[in-house]
């Protein structure tokens, strides 16, 4: 009987999935730095004499951006 409960213990045992969430919860960050960039440039290119408040507003994003990856982070280091 012991056998049977060691057998089914060893079976549910799982690690690494911390990882793995966080390389998933990586990917959403990148894609939004990305358009946040990208639009950034073309916003840029479309009215230069608007780029210092441009570039201010961009760098707001991209760190509001990274938060949700260090939350992510965390999160996978929790569950």
């Amino acid at each position: 009987m012991n056998e049977i409960i060691l057998a089914a213990d060893a079976a549910t045992k799982f690690t690494g999935f911390g990882t793995i969430g966080y390389g998933l919860a990586a990917i959403g960050p990148g894609i939004g730095i990305g358009i946040v960039a990208g639009k950034t440039v073309e916003a840029m290119a479309r009215q230069p004499e608007m780029a210092g408040q441009l570039r201010t507003t961009m760098f707001l994003g991209i760190a509001f951006t990274e938060a949700l990856a260090l939350i992510g982070l965390v999160a996978g280091f929790l569950f």
